[in-house]
């Protein structure tokens, strides 16, 4: 048997898989022969993931390859022990973060947490509690609903102005923005093949102005978009890795996601281009003042700090050492939201679980990754590093010794 149909059989497998959870499947352009109609049991599709393991792990492969069969390997553990938990099978927070996404959040102690909150407590001096201080100085900097599709395109166009530069982008990739309600997440991209995405935005909740390019460099350039394509063109099409024409949300392949998506926003706008452009550019659209812009980045600068404080929070919760009650009142107090927005943001742990640590524990893994393989450290440089990692994936254990 070749390494290409077992590939195949790793494909149908998940494929499989999904048809007992909604979301585990996020994108397929692959084959429509490898999608069964036929539902089969877990207990038969874990028979079967123990076969493929075992026949992975014993193909001696040519050494060019040697990383496709890890990056394969490590991605059919992850299916195993995720088709394990839909049979109820209990892990920590930490086991489960490792076995799905091959990576493990650092301890962070909520007295470094409080040194953070108290910098923020010396910047914002409201007679109330901080998380009623914070949200009453963020009312400034929310995008009208009315301008919220003219924001953010804008910022759309100018990251993709940007990534260009530097990735050649198909002449033919294009996306497609749908505004929603009634989620857990504010945004996601939902790619179709052949360069194509639909990106959508929650508008739950008001959005505020710094995150038109966040969301702008995350979900499309050089986000979630560029990374779809990247892969289907230069490892399904050019190389005939059908294992790559499968993204698997509860996957290693989601920290390199999702990861590389927010460490894309720096890349594309170091903080004084992004702050430029969010004043002389952004405000003027969503007819935001500018008067407190100074203070709004210094604020936004130490809300940074606080993000492991999620990942805390949810290993807390999921391994049942605090109630739902307290991991929303841990939220309010770290994550400085309001009640409503902690408790969609509760539910979206509930849902995704440990995923929650791909997008700071991610960011700094490809950060890291980017900075360990520099020479001279110009911005052509990363972004060269940055295209190859995306062209080329690799695990968080795989960017961590390499």
């Amino acid at each position: 048997m070749t390494f290409n149909a077992l590939a195949r059989e790793y494909v149908s497998l998940v494929l499989s898989l999904g048809k007992h959870h909604e979301y585990y499947i996020d994108a397929y352009y692959g084959p429509d022969e490898l999608r069964s109609d036929t539902l089969i049991s877990l207990e038969d599709l874990l028979l079967s993931f123990n076969t493929l393991i075992k026949q992975v792990d014993a193909f001696v492969i040519d050494e060019k390859q040697v990383r496709r069969k890890e990056f394969l390997y490590l991605h059919l553990l992850s299916a195993r022990t995720f088709l394990k938990m839909i049979q109820g099978e209990k892990v920590s927070f930490n086991e489960e973060s490792k076995a799905l996404f091959d990576a493990v959040s650092p301890v962070i102690e909520e007295d470094t947490l409080n040194t953070y909150l108290d910098e923020l407590s010396s910047l914002l001096s409201f007679p109330a509690s901080l998380n009623t201080a914070m949200n009453h100085f963020m009312q400034d900097f929310i995008i009208p609903r009315d301008k919220l599709d003219l924001v953010f395109k804008a910022a759309m166009s100018e990251s993709r102005l940007r990534c260009k530069e530097y990735i050649d982008l198909a002449s033919n990739e294009n996306f497609e923005i749908k505004y929603v309600q009634d989620q857990v997440w504010s945004a996601y991209n939902w790619y179709k093949g052949n360069n194509y995405s639909v990106i959508e935005l929650n508008t739950d909740f008001p959005m505020y102005i710094s995150r038109a390019l966040d969301l702008a460099c995350h979900e499309a350039y050089p986000g979630h978009h560029v990374f779809n394509s990247l892969m289907e063109k230069h490892l399904v099409n050019e190389k005939g890795w059908i294992e790559y024409s499968v993204y698997t949300l509860y996957s290693p392949l989601s920290l390199l996601a999702e990861g590389s998506a927010n460490y894309g926003i720096e890349l594309c706008f170091d903080e004084e281009r992004k702050r430029d452009f969010e004043v002389n550019v952004l405000f003027p659209i969503a007819g935001i003042s500018k008067s407190k812009a100074e203070l709004y980045y210094k604020v936004q600068e130490v809300v940074k700090k606080l993000s492991y404080a999620v990942n805390m929070i949810a290993q807390q919760y999921l391994d049942s050492l605090i109630s739902e009650e307290k991991a929303i009142e841990l939220l309010m107090k770290y994550n400085l939201s309001s009640k409503e927005k902690s408790i969609q943001r509760l539910a979206f742990i509930k849902a995704n679980r440990s995923y929650v640590i791909n997008y700071n524990l991610g960011e700094d893994i490809v950060k890291d990754y980017i900075n360990k393989h520099k020479k001279n450290g110009s911005e052509k440089e990363k972004w060269a590093i940055f295209h190859d990692l995306l062209k080329n994936p690799k695990t968080a254990s795989m960017m961590l010794r390499t």
